[in-house]
């Protein structure tokens, strides 16, 4: 297991710290409700450096992007961020990403730290165009300050208006005293906030420094169990539950991040998938009874007959009911639709709602 830069921090202050995609993972502090509320009425600040970062230059960077990636990198300008995926050759997904444009012919891919390998395996092995390719996520670490006083708190540590960097936007600038670091606003969380990638021996002094600028905010170390609920009111697709290696794009509904303004890798399968209509797809539900859906758990039909599987699930901490994503049939994927939830030989009620779950 690796450990962040951050790891006897997260021991001195009491975090239950378990693997996860490889590293030693501050979980939980003191407990994930209280984690998750502070994150949607306050500030709290997640360490997760286990991220990847690579960095692709040269004139054919972008023609490389937009070979391997479904989103359309062309409309990127300097200091925009894109969410895309990379998709594989045989309909699915090899992991969802962020592609930030830092200069007209440099960019930084924001890749999952479970996919590291595999990722710069995939974009090497299409590689073909002369890009130089960088791995320097074992150099960077990246803090996720999150809330709706995320800004107010912050705005002490650099002379960027952080209230002016819209959302999926970024500036490379000062914070805590250190130069060339990257603000980015592509929050996980629907909160608000922004996300700091800096050096691994600058990480210490920044944490530090913003918990001192965050104190009177009621600033507060949020572990990973409560970014998954957070992410999870909002509907946003985890990697290894929601999306995966067999999970198509359109399936997923992330055909807004699937552009046929191009050629990339399967997109005439997909493009097809697309006019055809797909057999299968991503719904959320609400539990209609006291009870919580888990990853796993069977969806059936009024029949008891098995339809698919709950992809990822939760009691929401923000709304106080079960919620949950699957996939399922079409034809059971209209909103107002019932299904059930196997839970212990209980076929309990689920009614299929339209995202996100938590409306601010």
């Amino acid at each position: 297991m690796k450990n962040t830069a951050l790891i006897s921090v997260h021991e001195n202050l009491g975090a239950k710290i378990l693997p996860f995609a490889g590293y030693n993972m501050p979980i939980l502090y003191e407990g994930v409700n209280a984690e998750h509320e502070t994150v949607r009425n306050g500030v709290g600040v997640f360490d997760v450096s286990h991220m990847g970062e690579f960095f692709l230059k040269g004139p054919k960077a972008l023609d490389l992007i937009q070979k391997v990636t479904s989103n359309d990198a062309s409309t990127l300008t300097i200091g925009r961020a894109q969410y895309s995926c990379l998709p594989n050759n045989e309909g699915g997904i090899v992991d969802d990403l962020i592609v930030y444009k830092m200069a007209d012919e440099e960019y930084l891919l924001v890749v999952n730290a479970s996919n590291i390998d595999k990722d710069w395996d995939w974009i090497s092995s299409h590689n073909d165009l002369g890009v130089s390719m960088e791995n320097r996520s074992d150099e960077y670490s990246l803090l996720a300050i999150q809330g709706p006083k995320a800004v107010e708190a912050m705005q002490s540590l650099s002379s960027i208006d952080l209230s002016q960097i819209a959302y999926y936007h970024f500036e490379v600038g000062d914070f805590a005293g250190f130069d060339n670091v990257i603000i980015s606003a592509t929050g996980y969380t629907g909160s608000g906030g922004f996300e700091i990638y800096c050096k691994n021996d600058q990480v210490e002094a920044i944490w530090n420094k913003v918990f001192e600028a965050g104190a009177a905010f009621g600033i507060k170390p949020i572990g990973l169990a409560a970014r998954d609920t957070l992410r999870l009111e909002m509907g946003f697709c985890l990697y290894g539950n929601d999306i995966n290696d067999t999970t198509s794009p359109l399936e997923a509904g992330l055909g807004w991040i699937t552009k046929f303004t191009k050629e990339f890798t399967n997109s005439e399968n997909l493009k097809k998938q697309k006019e055809n209509g797909v057999a299968r797809k991503l719904i959320a539900f609400e539990m209609q009874e006291r009870s919580v859906p888990r990853h796993d758990y069977e969806i059936v039909d009024s029949n008891g007959t098995v339809i698919g599987v709950v992809t990822s699930g939760t009691m929401s901490p923000s709304m106080n009911v079960g919620i949950g994503l699957g996939y399922v049939p079409t034809t059971f994927s209209a909103i107002d639709s019932t299904i059930y939830i196997r839970i212990r030989k209980n076929d309990v009620p689920a009614k299929v709602v339209k995202l996100p779950f938590y409306k601010k």
